[in-house]
This record gives structure tokens, C-alpha cells and sequence, in this order.
């Protein structure tokens, strides 16, 4: 008989028949966001982040759209999503099993330059979102479980170190930014204008105002240049808002109101279909 070890035998466990999540805050990783969940419905809807999400599926299937393109993702699936990219996420099949994490830039940066004993120049990004690639996705689910069970200090951080590099040695690339358009100055203005005032109840009238467009071509504009409306794209800004009043310790109720929501219940629905988890769960870890 043919002996498998404790995370291949994880990996073909059958998922639970209820939705689980795990999250923390990894203080060895200077506080860095981790998730492991099974989602069996849950169906994410289009957001970013402000941080790096890389993760893997575990187990089932995620059917997910990245920047417009919409893919599938099982076993040996990576996801490499650079921060402020949009993307979304829904089970296919029957659910799926994954787990991720959400190094901020800085910490990437550092993490890279630990490894190589060298200065990284310039800003880290990865070219492409998702990919299929079984050994290092193995890899990642092996420093991610050291992570989860509290391992030793060195251990921990060495695996998880490594894995980092080799995602970005293998998938790593430079930022492109495209030539500057009069559209895309417009967009940028309506975007720029939606994240100082996300507290404010904007109208599109005042928003195509600040863009210099009529209103059918600023949401027409603006979902070509960040796959996403406007108005998901205040709610998407209001969440990353009211994740970090969270973490300081800050009342739902109070949170809520503070960062343009109607009431608590809107609030919390729009958090979980951001982030799989309810303000409450977020605010506890």
C-alpha cells in the first residue's frame, strides 16, 4: 500500500458540508491577513484589495473573474492578484477549499530582499492572476498549515519566505502602466474623487461633473479601466475603509454609519460578499 502524508491525505478529504472560515492576523508576518475557508454557495462579489491576495484551491472548483477575464481555478490552482486589481469569486460544482494570504507591498518587498540578501528596485507585481502550477501551490499549502498550527517561529517564517520568492522568481513581472488617454485622466479623476468622499452619498450627476463625461460614458469608461461601476467601486472603497476602522478596534454600528452605509444589516451584507466573513468575525481576530 502506497503511504501518503498528513497534507496529501488533507487535500482529498471530502469538503465539509457546511461553509467554514479560519482568518487571523499573523504577528510574524507583521500582522498580515490569512484565510482558510470552504465556500459551498457563497459567491464573492467583484472587490480589490489594498494588499497582495495570493492563495491556492485546496480542493473543488472556484470559477472567478480577474481584470475582466473570467477563469476557473481547481486543484494546483494559484492565485496571484496584485493590489487593486479587481476579481470575484463563486463556487462551481459543488464548492471549493483554499486557503490565502494578503502581504501588504512592503512586506513583499522586505520578504524578497530577506531572501536574496539584495535591494529590490522598484515596485513588486506578478503578470499574471491565476495559474495552474501543482508544485508550488503544494508548497504554498504546506507554509500556509505551518502558519495555521502556530509552528516555530524559524520554520514558519522560512517556508513561507521561500514560497514568496519562488512565486515571484517564476510569475513575478514589472508594473506597466498604459499611456496616459484623456479618458483614462477622467476616470482616474472620478476614482480619486470616490475615495476622498466614499462617506458622502455621491450622485453620478456630481461624479460625471468631476470626470468631465456624460454619465452613460463615465460607467461605460470607467468599467473598461478598473472592470468594475462606479458605484461597486464606492461600495468596494467604503469596505476597505471600514476593514481598517475594524482592526482598530471600531463598532460595527458606529462604522457603518461612518463610512456611508445606510444601516448595520447593509453594511454587514456588503462585507461578507467582500470578504466571506461578517464585520463581527473580522473585528474578533
Amino acid at each position: 500500500m502506497k503511504n501518503i502524508s498528513q497534507e496529501q491525505a488533507t487535500d482529498h478529504m471530502p469538503l465539509m458540508p457546511a461553509e467554514v472560515t479560519r482568518f487571523w492576523r499573523d504577528d510574524r508576518f507583521g500582522g498580515m491577513e490569512c484565510l482558510r475557508a470552504t465556500f459551498l454557495t457563497h459567491e464573492f462579489a467583484p472587490h480589490a484589495h489594498d494588499t497582495f491576495s495570493i492563495g491556492a484551491i485546496e480542493q473543488g472548483m472556484q470559477v472567478c473573474t480577474i481584470k475582466g477575464s473570467r477563469e476557473s481555478a481547481g486543484p494546483g490552482g494559484l492565485y496571484l492578484i496584485n493590489p487593486g486589481e479587481t476579481h470575484d469569486g463563486a463556487p462551481r460544482g459543488g464548492g471549493y477549499r483554499y486557503r490565502m494570504i494578503y502581504p501588504d507591498v512592503a512586506l513583499l518587498r522586505e520578504i524578497l530582499e530577506a531572501v536574496t540578501g539584495k535591494p529590490f528596485q522598484g515596485t513588486p507585481a506578478f503578470g499574471i492572476q491565476l495559474l495552474h502550477d501543482q508544485a508550488l501551490a503544494d508548497a504554498f499549502h504546506e507554509a500556509h498549515r505551518t502558519l495555521e498550527e502556530g509552528s516555530g517561529a524559524l520554520e514558519t517564517s522560512q517556508a513561507m519566505f521561500l514560497v514568496l520568492d519562488a512565486m515571484f522568481r517564476r510569475h513575478g513581472s514589472s508594473i506597466i502602466v498604459p499611456a496616459d488617454t484623456t479618458e483614462r485622466t477622467a476616470v482616474r479623476q472620478a476614482r480619486d474623487y470616490l475615495t476622498e468622499n466614499f462617506a458622502s452619498d455621491v450622485g453620478l450627476e456630481e461624479l460625471a461633473t468631476v470626470a468631465g463625461l456624460s454619465r452613460a460614458h463615465l460607467i461605460r469608461a470607467f468599467r473598461k479601466e478598473f472592470h468594475i461601476t462606479p458605484h461597486s467601486f464606492l461600495t468596494d472603497i467604503r469596505i476597505r475603509a471600514a476593514r481598517k476602522r475594524l482592526r482598530e478596534g471600531g463598532q460595527p454600528a458606529e462604522i457603518a454609519l461612518e463610512c456611508g452605509f445606510a444601516d448595520q444589516a447593509h453594511f454587514t451584507r456588503h462585507f461578507k460578499a467582500r470578504t466571506g466573513l461578517t464585520p463581527g468575525q473580522y473585528r474578533a481576530r
